[in-house]
């Protein structure tokens, strides 16, 4: 897919922010420090749209992003960040939560892990919350470029013993710094944007 138009619409705290219309999203999930911005910014060819920064846990609202003027992508603030207060977490749980769970443009969720590390206790308990609430996920492993390309095979079976992956669902490997992965990622992304066979 190519991207002509790429532009942040709002950070949104709750479903009165969140764009009107109908266009189709896909929300992009993942721990704190596991490169979401780097992806989006790779994806769609920017080098800052979504600011990356060293500091992880910066996200701390709802950032949709208007692509092509067809559709969304809504960068979820990062969960697994131990030094937000206990209070702040459970805000944007249920912030996170409410538009996961309510949002009907929503077309799928990609969950970002690492993977040069097995999936944490926090990437586990993500996915079992999407797949419970049967929301369509794809998983990206990011920093592939990090992990000699004879070892991929291996850590891919990491990611999908320790997530206890469904079969369906699609693993995909990217490096943010290499481009790799991000055709296939488009092409994934794209079937489930416009129902598409996948």
């Amino acid at each position: 897919m190519k991207i002509n138009t790429a532009e942040i619409v709002i950070s949104a705290v709750g479903p009165k922010q969140y764009p009107e219309g109908n266009l189709p999203e896909i929300a992009l999930a993942g721990r704190s420090n596991v490169g979401k911005s780097s992806f989006i910014n790779k994806m769609i060819h920017r080098k800052n749209l979504a600011r990356t920064s060293s500091k992880p846990g910066k996200t701390q609202t709802l950032n949709f992003y208007i692509l092509n003027d067809t559709f969304h992508f809504v960068d979820v603030p990062g969960y697994g960040f131990a030094k937000v207060s206990k209070s702040e977490r459970e805000a944007w749980g249920k912030m996170i939560e409410e538009y996961l769970v309510e949002r009907d443009q929503l077309k799928a969720v990609v969950q970002l892990v690492d993977l040069r590390h097995a999936p944490s206790k926090d990437d586990c308990l993500m996915y079992d919350w999407l797949k419970y609430h049967e929301l369509p996920v794809i998983i990206v492993a990011t920093k592939c470029d990090k992990i000699p390309k004879g070892k991929w095979d291996k850590h891919k079976k990491v990611v999908k013993e320790t997530l206890n992956m469904d079969p369906n669902d699609k693993l995909l490997l990217f490096s943010s710094e290499t481009g790799h992965g991000k055709e296939e990622a488009w092409r994934v992304i794209d079937s489930y944007l416009f129902n598409k066979e996948k």
